[in-house]
C-alpha cells in the first residue's frame, strides 16, 4: 500500500514521452470524487497491481523493428480520440476499443492493457501566420497536385492534442494511473516504448497524390551543336521558324531550332514544327524546353525520345540554355506551364463535372452514407469500396455477419481481410460513426482505412505504394483475395450453404466463336472474366462538327490572343479572343461501343487447321453466362504507339438499364462443322491447351515472332490480347523467347518451393501443411505463415479447402466453373466510378451510387446527393441483373 500515500495530490502533471503533456488524474482522498468512491478506486488500484506484478512476464517491450497498432482498433474506426479511449494489449501490442476489450481479453489471454485517450483542442493562432488562416480564401491550385503547397487544397489539420494514459487490468476492468510510482521496469518499458514507436500503419504514406516528372536519362550527355546561333531573351523575337506562329514554342537544347508545340485536342497548342523537326534529324535530339516557361526555378521539359516522350526535368538546364545565349537567371515567366494548362483542364471541365465543384450539393450521413478520408492516392480503393459496399450482397456478408466473423478472427485481427471487411461493413453500411450534423460530416467526417490499405496492399508492389492505381485492377486484385480467404476459411464461416463467393458475384462467362475462312469450319472456347471492357469507337461520335467548329474557334482564341486582335462571332458584342464557352468533346452512344463489341473481327495470318495455309479468320464474342452484377469498363485510358498513356477526352452516356440478352451464345448450330483438333496423341480432356491462333494472329502483326505470341497466349491462358501483349512486353528479353512453346509455358499452379516448405516444416508444420499454405498463398512464405498461425484453429480444414479447390481447378468442367450464376441478361445501373487526369497513374477518383432513388457522390469524406451525376464520365459502371 505503500505506492498510494504518494498518489495524494490533485493531479500529477508529468512530461510524458517524448516532452507530450500528459494529464495524469490521481486517486487522492483529496480528488473531487466521493470518499468512498475514491476508497474503491484505491481498491481497484491495490488489486491491479498486483495483477499486473505478477503477469509482468506476459508483458513484451516492442523493438524498433516490431509493428505496433496504438492508434486504431482491429475491430473498429475508434481511435483515442473516442471519448471511451483505445486499450492496446500489452501483450499483442494490438489496439481495440472499448467495444472489443472483452473480445480481445477473451481470444489472447491478455490481461494488461494500456490505455490510451487523445482530447483535441483548438491550436492557438499564431498572429504572425499566413498559412491557412481561418476564413482565408482558396487559392488557385499552382501545382497537378490534391494537398500540400499549391496544390487542390485538403483539409488541414487545426488542433493540438492532450493524452492521458492508464494501465487497465482484464477482465476485472482495474485501472491504475499511469506513471505510477511501483510498476515493474518491464511494464514501463513496455508503455514508454509503444507511447514512442511509429505506428505500424504510419509507412510514409503521402498526404498527397501528384504527377511525378522524372529527369531525363538524355540531359547529362546532351549533344550540344556548335553552330554559332544564338537565342534572344527578349520574347518578342521569339517565333517558329516554320510557320513564324509566336506561341507555344519550344526551343530544341541540341539544335537551337524553335518550332510550334503539337496541337491539343481542342485545336489549342501548335501546329507541330518541334517534333517535326526532331524527327527530321534523325530523331537524335530529343530534349525541348519551352520558351515561355522559364524562370530562375527552372522551366518545362519535353523528351521527344521514344523511350520516354513526356515531360521531364533537365538538372543541367541552366548550362544547356547558356549555350544557346539564355541567362536562365534573368528570364521570365510570359506563358502557362504545361501543368497550369492540365490544370485549366481539369477545373474548366472534367474535374468540375466529375467532382460537382460549384453545384449547391446536400451533404448526408448515416447508415450508408459514411466518407472514407484519402490516404494518398487511395481515393481509388475509397471508390471501389463504397461500391462494394453498397450492394446488399457484400453488405449482408460482412456486415451483417461480423460478429461470427470478429469471434472467429485470428490472434491478430489486422491481418485478416474478412475482419478488416467486417470492420468496413460495420462502419459503412451502420450509423456508428454518423455525425448529428450532416454539414460537419460533410465538412471534417471521413474514416481513415488505413487498416485496410496496408492488409490489401502487403504482397503487391503497386497497391503497397502511394501512387495512384487503376481501379479497375484494383477491383480485380480485391476479388482475388477475397477469393483465398474465402476459399479457406471453415464451411460456413463466411459463406452460408448455397451463397455465391464474392468474386462469383461479378464472374460471368464469355463464348468464343472462331471460323476458318478457308475451311468454313468452327472452333468454339468458353473463358470467364468479370469485366466488360468497351473499347470506345470515336468515329461515331454524334457531334463531329460541332467539335470541329468548336477547335477552330479555339484555335482562333490562342491566335487572336497573341496578335491582340479582334474578331465576332455572328452579332456578339464581346470580342472572340476575351470570349469563353465550355469545351465541347465528342459524344459517342453507348450502343456504338456494344456494336463494336458485339461485331465480328476479321482475323488476318490465321493458319488453318484444315488447310495449313495462312489465311483469314473470323472471330465473334458471345455471352455464355450473365453475372449477378456486371462492371462495365469504357477503355478511356490507352497506349499509344510510342507506349505513351493517353485518354480520350468523351462523353459516353452509359444507359440506366442495359440489355443484353440479344448478345447470348447459341453454341454450336446446326450446320456447322467443328475445326479438327491436333493430333496429341492423348485423349481431348487431358490434350495441353493450345494457343488461341486469333490471338497469335494479332501479336504477329504486331511485328512479334510467332513462337513468341504463342508463348504469350499460353502463358496467359489464352486470356486476351491485352493479357499477352502484358507478357510479351515483360518477357521479350528471355532468351527463350522465339523457341517453340513447350508444356512448361502452360500456366499451372507452381510447385511449393522446397526451400520454404523447409522453413515452414522447421517451424512444427508438416510438409502436407505447408504446402497448402504456400499455395493458398501464390507462394509467399510471408503470407504463408501468416496463414498457417491464422488457421491455426482448425488447420486440417483449412488444408482440405485448399487442397480441393486445387482439384477443382485442375479438371474444371468444359473450362467454366459451373457454380457461376446465371439469369436474364439485363442489367439496371447502380453505380459508376469517374477519374479525373490524364492516365491512370495520377489524378483523382470519385464514385456515384444510387441509393433510394437518389444518386450520392462519395468524394472521399465528402458525401452528398448529387445535383448532376455525370454519367457520360465514367470509367467503371456497376450494373445489376433486375432479376435478382
Amino acid at each position: 500500500m505503500a505506492f498510494l500515500l504518494e498518489l495524494t495530490s490533485m493531479f500529477i502533471e508529468n512530461p510524458g514521452p517524448s516532452g507530450v503533456h500528459t494529464v495524469v488524474p490521481t486517486i487522492g482522498i483529496s480528488d473531487r470524487k466521493s470518499a468512498p468512491e475514491a476508497g474503491r478506486m484505491a481498491t481497484d488500484s491495490t488489486m491491479a497491481m498486483a495483477v499486473v506484478v505478477d503477469q509482468t512476464s506476459q508483458v513484451r517491450v516492442p523493438d524498433a523493428q516490431a509493428r505496433v497498432h496504438r492508434d486504431e482498433c482491429a475491430y473498429s474506426f475508434d481511435s483515442p480520440l473516442c471519448s471511451t479511449g483505445m486499450y492496446v494489449n500489452l501483450h499483442t501490442w494490438i489496439a481495440v476499443g472499448s467495444d472489443y476489450l472483452q473480445l480481445d481479453h477473451h481470444k489472447t489471454g491478455g490481461r494488461i492493457y494500456l490505455w490510451i485517450k487523445h482530447t483535441k483542442v483548438p491550436k492557438k493562432s499564431d498572429p504572425d501566420s499566413t498559412d491557412g488562416a481561418a476564413g482565408e480564401e482558396e487559392t488557385m491550385p499552382t501545382r497537378l497536385a490534391l494537398g500540400g503547397p499549391g496544390g487542390f487544397a485538403t483539409k488541414a489539420d487545426k488542433w493540438d492534442v492532450e493524452k492521458e494514459h492508464e494501465i487497465i487490468v482484464m477482465p476485472e476492468g482495474w485501472k491504475m494511473p499511469y506513471p505510477c510510482p511501483g510498476l515493474p521496469d518491464q511494464v514501463v518499458n513496455a508503455v514508454e516504448a509503444i507511447l514512442a514507436h511509429d505506428e505500424a500503419l504510419d509507412e510514409k504514406e503521402a498526404t498527397t497524390w501528384q504527377e511525378d516528372i522524372l529527369p531525363s536519362k538524355y540531359a547529362e550527355d546532351l549533344v550540344q551543336l556548335d553552330n554559332g546561333k544564338k537565342i534572344s531573351s527578349d520574347p518578342s523575337n521569339w517565333e517558329c521558324e516554320e510557320s513564324g506562329s509566336k506561341e507555344n514554342l519550344w526551343l530544341n537544347l541540341s539544335t537551337g531550332f524553335i518550332g510550334s508545340g503539337r496541337r491539343n485536342w481542342d485545336g489549342s497548342g501548335g501546329n507541330g514544327a518541334a517534333i517535326r523537326h526532331f524527327e527530321q534529324t534523325g530523331k537524335k535530339y530529343p530534349l525541348a524546353v519551352k520558351l515561355g516557361t522559364i524562370t530562375p526555378r527552372g522551366a518545362d521539359v519535353f523528351s521527344y525520345a521514344e523511350d520516354e516522350n513526356d515531360m521531364v526535368t533537365d538538372p543541367y538546364l541552366a548550362e544547356h540554355l547558356a549555350h544557346w545565349g539564355i541567362d536562365i537567371m534573368q528570364m521570365e515567366k510570359t506563358e502557362k506551364t504545361m501543368t497550369e494548362l492540365q490544370i485549366e483542364l481539369n477545373k474548366g471541365f472534367e474535374f468540375d463535372k466529375i467532382t460537382e465543384a460549384g453545384a449547391d450539393l446536400q451533404p448526408v450521413t448515416g447508415a450508408g452514407y459514411m466518407g472514407l478520408r484519402n490516404l494518398g492516392n487511395t481515393c481509388y480503393m475509397n471508390s471501389m469500396l463504397q461500391v462494394f459496399f453498397a450492394l446488399p450482397e457484400i453488405a449482408a456478408r460482412y456486415h451483417v455477419m461480423s460478429d461470427r466473423i470478429f469471434a472467429t478472427a485470428p490472434e491478430d485481427p489486422t491481418s485478416d481481410f474478412a475482419t478488416q471487411m467486417a470492420k468496413l461493413g460495420v462502419a459503412l453500411c451502420s450509423d456508428r460513426y454518423a455525425s448529428i450534423d450532416p454539414e460537419r460530416a460533410f465538412k471534417n467526417g471521413g474514416l481513415e482505412p488505413r487498416m485496410f490499405k496496408h492488409l490489401i496492399g502487403r504482397n503487391h508492389a503497386e497497391f503497397s505504394s502511394n501512387r495512384q492505381q487503376d481501379v479497375v485492377e484494383f477491383f480485380q486484385y480485391m476479388l482475388e483475395v477475397a477469393e483465398l480467404s474465402e476459399s479457406s476459411a471453415p464451411s460456413g464461416e463466411l459463406i452460408d450453404a448455397g451463397q455465391p463467393k464474392t468474386s462469383h458475384l461479378f464472374t460471368f462467362s464469355f463464348e468464343d466463336r472462331l471460323e476458318d475462312c478457308q475451311s468454313k469450319k468452327v472452333n468454339y472456347t468458353t473463358r470467364t472474366d468479370n469485366v466488360l471492357s468497351l473499347g470506345i469507337p470515336m468515329k461515331q461520335a454524334t457531334n463531329l462538327e460541332d467539335v470541329e467548329r468548336f477547335k477552330e474557334r479555339e484555335n482562333k482564341r490562342q491566335r487572336l490572343k497573341t496578335e491582340n486582335a479582334e474578331a465576332y462571332i455572328g452579332s456578339e458584342e464581346s470580342t472572340l479572343k476575351d470570349s469563353e464557352e465550355e469545351a465541347i468533346i465528342p459524344n459517342v452512344p453507348f450502343a456504338a461501343c456494344m456494336e463494336q463489341f458485339a461485331d465480328t473481327e476479321s482475323i488476318e495470318g490465321f493458319v488453318s487447321p484444315v488447310t495449313q495455309q495462312r489465311g483469314m479468320a473470323e472471330r465473334r464474342v458471345r455471352f455464355k453466362s450473365f453475372s449477378p452484377y456486371l462492371i462495365v469498363q469504357m477503355r478511356r485510358y490507352y497506349i499509344d504507339q510510342n507506349w505513351t498513356p493517353k485518354k480520350l477526352d468523351v462523353l459516353v452516356e452509359a444507359p440506366q438499364e442495359l440489355d443484353l440478352e440479344h448478345l447470348r451464345s447459341t453454341g454450336l448450330q446446326s450446320g456447322e462443322d467443328l475445326l479438327p483438333e491436333e493430333a496429341t496423341g492423348t485423349s481431348s480432356s487431358e490434350a495441353a491447351p493450345q494457343p488461341d491462333e486469333a490471338i497469335v494472329a494479332q501479336l504477329v502483326s504486331m511485328g512479334f515472332s510467332e513462337n513468341g505470341s504463342k508463348r504469350a497466349v499460353l502463358a496467359t491462358g489464352n486470356n486476351s490480347v491485352e493479357a499477352s501483349m502484358e507478357w510479351v512486353l515483360a518477357h521479350m528479353g528471355d532468351s527463350d523467347f522465339n523457341d517453340p512453346p513447350t508444356s512448361s509455358v502452360v500456366p499451372q499452379r507452381p510447385e511449393a518451393n522446397p526451400e520454404a516448405v523447409g522453413m515452414l516444416t522447421s517451424m512444427g508444420f508438416t510438409v502436407e501443411q505447408a504446402s497448402a499454405a504456400l499455395q493458398a498463398s501464390n507462394q509467399s512464405l510471408e503470407r504463408a505463415a501468416d496463414w498457417l498461425f491464422s488457421h491455426s484453429d482448425d488447420l486440417s480444414s483449412a488444408v482440405q479447402a485448399v487442397q480441393s479447390k486445387a482439384g477443382e481447378e485442375s479438371h474444371p468442367a468444359g473450362g467454366v466453373d459451373l457454380s457461376l450464376s446465371d439469369g436474364v441478361g439485363r442489367y439496371r445501373l447502380v453505380g459508376f466510378i469517374s477519374h479525373v487526369g490524364k492516365d491512370t497513374g495520377c489524378g483523382h477518383y470519385v464514385c456515384h451510387i444510387r441509393k433510394e432513388d437518389r444518386w450520392v457522390i462519395y468524394n472521399d469524406e465528402k458525401v452528398a446527393f448529387s445535383a448532376h451525376p455525370p454519367i457520360g464520365l465514367g470509367y467503371a459502371y456497376v450494373y445489376r441483373r433486375i432479376d435478382l
